[in-house]
């Protein structure tokens, strides 16, 4: 893990990051980013193609293209974005606003579904943070009630010795925040964010900077595409999750397209 991780360089908001995460994908269009600068949820632009203005993969139909499962849980609506854009990527996807319900259906497809991919958002945190601050006595109860909802899914997988052996989790965010607001992508209280891997065979305890030398740790500062040596960011999230499955990276892709990210003991 890291609590050293970044965001997307352009915008510390939620689609765009997210969008990030599941094409791996930079968010400038005219660099060969996805495109997605909005964050709700408007249907023109109805796809991330459209908004890109070409062809545009991710997880999700690498996942079809060799044919396997995956599923999308989230908590709010603008994530249908995704759905529209990879139809036949996302085998079920559920959004809705109540966590109880989102993460008990989650755990229930755990339980009865082979799927090579479990998408699943948790909006607590941001939500508490709108309303009454980031790090404000509110929102760090919607942080400790999240952990207990990820606490619940931890424990779905750990029921039986084949999803124990067979499953990693990655968990990151699409930004930080601080006080009343998350938007000037230049504060470090909002690019920087975590990133931490669970699972049989993770370099328990590692630091991914300490046992990743192609990467390296930005401190504070706010590094840009260009440097030689990028910070481990979110949208490293769709190569990782394929490189594990033993996939090749998401076409045109530019996030850990090496996929040197390492996370596995040697």
């Amino acid at each position: 893990s890291t609590l050293n991780a970044r965001t997307e360089h352009e915008l510390t908001i939620t689609l765009p990051n997210h969008t990030g995460m599941v094409t791996s994908r930079r968010i400038d269009l005219l660099s060969g980013g996805h495109g997605v600068t909005w964050n709700d949820d408007r249907v023109v632009p109805r796809t991330v193609q459209v908004a890109a203005g070409q062809r545009v993969g991710s997880v999700f139909s690498s996942l079809e293209a060799a044919d396997l499962s995956a599923s999308l849980f989230a908590a709010k609506g603008k994530f249908d974005l995704f759905d529209r854009s990879w139809p036949n990527g996302v085998d079920h996807t559920l959004i809705r606003g109540d966590h109880t319900k989102l993460i008990r259906e989650a755990r229930r497809d755990l339980r009865t579904t082979w799927r090579a991919l479990t998408f699943l958002h948790i909006s607590l945190p941001d939500v508490a943070g709108h309303h009454h601050g980031w790090f404000s006595p509110e929102y760090m109860d919607a942080v400790r009630e999240s952990d207990y909802l990820v606490g619940q899914v931890l424990k779905t997988i750990g029921r039986s010795a084949e999803s124990r052996d067979h499953t990693m989790v990655v968990l990151t965010a699409d930004h930080g925040g601080l006080g009343p607001s998350h938007l000037d992508p230049r504060r470090y209280a909002n690019f920087r964010v975590p990133f931490l891997v669970w699972g049989a065979g993770v370099a328990a305890g590692a630091d991914l900077y300490a046992i990743n030398p192609t990467y390296a740790d930005p401190g504070k500062a706010r590094v840009g595409y260009a440097a030689e040596l990028q910070p481990v960011r979110n949208g490293a999230v769709g190569n990782l999750v394929l490189d594990v499955l033993g996939l090749p990276p998401i076409p045109d892709s530019e996030h850990d397209y090496a996929q040197d990210l390492e996370v596995l003991a040697p």
